[in-house]
């Protein structure tokens, strides 16, 4: 995939791995429109414009139209935007199950249903989808969230083959454990316990531009989370027993009161 000269909508720019992609895409010489709740957050700088846009609005698909119209030289876009709670599935509000589902799953089946025909017509597209590993591998305190990013990573499988025959490209990258806001305290301390490393938001940002660049249909990040999601689709009582184990440390973080 050809970075220079492109125009790329990118999602969840005012995130850790999102303001990460912001100024390699630049120095590849892309034109960057950074859509968030939050332009007010983004320093100005050339080649980069900030713009409003809801996620879990109702009229998201009316917002992507008037974003279009101001906007008609798109060619690509990178959702990267995500919203997680860890904590027990009945510990959650009504209102966290929709948020994570509006945000991580339904916002990119309508911007990929939104910009698929135009980039058709066009003869050149991409669909970049920012997954987890969580994707692959249920883990406890993260039902809904796994949810959200099993349902992406399978959207993005059934998109890439309905436009196998066209020049939209779609892209999918899984990263691990990764060190940005998202992530309250008690959940960094988890994952020193469980001893699961967590990646800088600037390295997953070099991995997702390696697979755009290389035009990977999917990438999977960090080791042994990837064999983790092999054995998990072809032994999953493996990694049952595995979690069982690690249930006792889970259940202390998740029975403490302290969410996010």
């Amino acid at each position: 995939m050809r970075l220079h000269d492109r125009t790329f909508l990118l999602l969840g720019g005012t995130g850790g791995i999102g303001q990460a992609l912001i100024g390699p895409l630049v120095e590849c010489g892309a034109r960057v429109i950074v859509a968030t709740r939050h332009p007010e957050r983004l320093e100005k700088r050339a080649g980069v414009s900030p713009v409003h846009l809801e996620l879990a609005s109702p009229e998201l698909d009316r917002q992507l139209q008037q974003l279009s119209e101001v906007y008609p030289d798109i060619d690509g876009v990178i959702h990267c935007a995500g919203q997680n709670r860890f904590a027990a599935l009945d510990a959650m509000a009504v209102s966290d199950l929709d948020a994570q589902l509006m945000v991580n799953l339904r916002s990119a089946m309508l911007v990929a249903r939104h910009f698929t025909p135009r980039f058709r017509k066009a003869g050149v597209g991409a669909l970049v989808l920012v997954g987890s590993t969580f994707g692959s591998i249920g883990f406890p305190g993260y039902t809904a969230y796994c949810a959200s990013k099993f349902g992406l990573r399978g959207f993005s499988e059934a998109l890439r083959r309905e436009l196998a025959d066209t020049p939209v490209q779609v892209v999918y990258v899984a990263p691990r454990a990764t060190a940005t806001a998202m992530n309250p305290a008690p959940v960094n301390e988890l994952n020193r316990a469980l001893g699961n490393a967590m990646d800088a938001p600037e390295a997953v940002a070099a991995q997702i531009l390696q697979a755009m660049e290389k035009d990977e249909r999917r990438r999977f990040l960090g080791w042994p989370e990837k064999l983790f999601v092999v054995i998990n689709g072809i032994l999953p009582k493996l990694v049952d027993k595995a979690m069982l184990k690690q249930l006792p440390v889970i259940r202390r973080f998740l029975d403490s009161g302290v969410v996010s």
